[in-house]
């Protein structure tokens, strides 16, 4: 009965989700902090046109995979971050876990506007997607 129970608890705990970056950097075209998600190719040739536009997309297999991507929107200087730090399935829904970064206030910083951006496929799943900041 006590195994029973302990396994029912494994079973009702959120697990890791494989990730697999598509790309990230300092520079979007999308200005503004945004999280999107792509599940079709037409889904993701209209977040890449806006992202990238005209520059080669990468290949995704929406048979498999879908896009998570975050953009931090623009930011006053070089040093700024986004990434993805975990994604995991609690039931029906899956959780992007992020992080943002920021350059220390005594930093030397490039003085160059910056939009961080990151792009990942995950497993497709047709449930809720939540982002979650850490």
């Amino acid at each position: 009965m006590v195994l029973r129970g302990l396994l029912l608890a494994i079973a009702m705990q959120p697990f890791s989700i494989p990730v697999r970056p598509i790309v990230m950097g300092p520079s979007s075209g999308i200005d503004e902090p945004r999280q999107a998600i792509a599940r079709s190719a037409d889904e993701w040739e209209k977040l890449w046109t806006e992202h990238a536009g005209n520059r080669e997309r990468p290949a995704v297999d929406f048979s498999r995979e879908m896009v998570v991507a975050l953009f931090a929107g623009t930011r006053p200087t070089a040093g700024y971050g986004v990434e993805i730090v975990g994604v995991r399935a609690d039931g029906d829904t899956t959780i992007v876990e992020y992080r943002e970064s920021a350059p220390p206030r005594d930093a030397i910083t490039a003085q160059v506007m910056t939009s961080p951006f990151v792009m990942v496929a995950i497993p497709k799943s047709a449930g809720i997607v939540r982002f979650e900041k850490r």
